[in-house]
This record gives structure tokens, sequence and C-alpha cells, in this order.
């Protein structure tokens, strides 16, 4: 390699295709907290949290995934807060694929779907998270 790599922030940007727009936008706004940052047209929304950009974006449901995605991560600044964050879902009937667990490494989170089935990870992570001990 003979140019240096550059730096980068971290993943910060996820687009989604999703079938049902209001569906998963209300999904992402009204239970998880996200706030709409700009709307092109009715089959596309930019989708904010301070942090990051959340894009949904309208495909024709032809009966097969468009793509695949393992998970997007929504990412908490309290180990504790990733509790609060599941008895909060389960509150609001979303359907969840795992409970809260500690992973090996520090790290706490448990995984939820969205409407159209896109597992979201509400995660405590030590490297990145506010709260993390020095």
């Amino acid at each position: 390699m003979s140019l240096p790599r550059p730096k980068h922030a971290g993943m910060r940007h996820v687009a989604l295709n999703v079938i049902d727009l209001p569906l998963v936008e209300s999904f992402y706004v009204d239970l998880l907290g996200f706030e709409v940052e700009w709307r092109p047209d009715s089959d596309n929304v930019y989708l904010c949290s301070g942090a990051d950009n959340l894009a949904l974006h309208v495909v024709e449901n032809t009966g097969g995934a468009a793509q695949t995605l393992a998970h997007t991560g929504i990412i908490v600044d309290d180990i504790n807060v990733v509790d609060d964050w599941y008895a909060y879902l389960v509150e609001n009937q979303v359907k969840m694929a795992s409970q809260p667990r500690t992973h090996r490494d520090g790290a706490r989170s448990f995984y939820c779907y969205d409407p159209e089935s896109t597992v979201v990870q509400v995660i405590f992570h030590p490297p990145i998270s506010q709260g993390a001990p020095d």
C-alpha cells in the first residue's frame, strides 16, 4: 500500500429498503426516537438521532428480499439502559429476537425486529459508548 489509510468516525449511516414506509418510519421515529431529517419525496425519508443517519427507501414487494443485512445497531451510553430499552420495546409489542445479555467483551445488548423483520441491536459497547469505564 502506498497511500496511508484515512481515518473515519465509524459507521454512522445505514440505508434500508422497505415495503411499508409509514409503518417502518413509525417504528424508528415513535418507538426508537429518531427524528425526520429530510423527506425528498413520498418514497424516501432520512432519519437522524443526532449522531447518525438512517435512510428508508421504498422498494417494490417482489416476494423476495432485495438484499441481506445481518442487523443494524443502536448505541446506548449506559449499560443499564439496555434493559430499560428492552422493557420499553416489549411493552410496545415489538417482536424480540433475544433477551439482554452481557457479552465476553463487556458489551451488553439484545436484538429485536422492526416491522419488516430487519434485526435491530440495542447495545452498550464500551469502546464507543459514552459511559464506558476507562
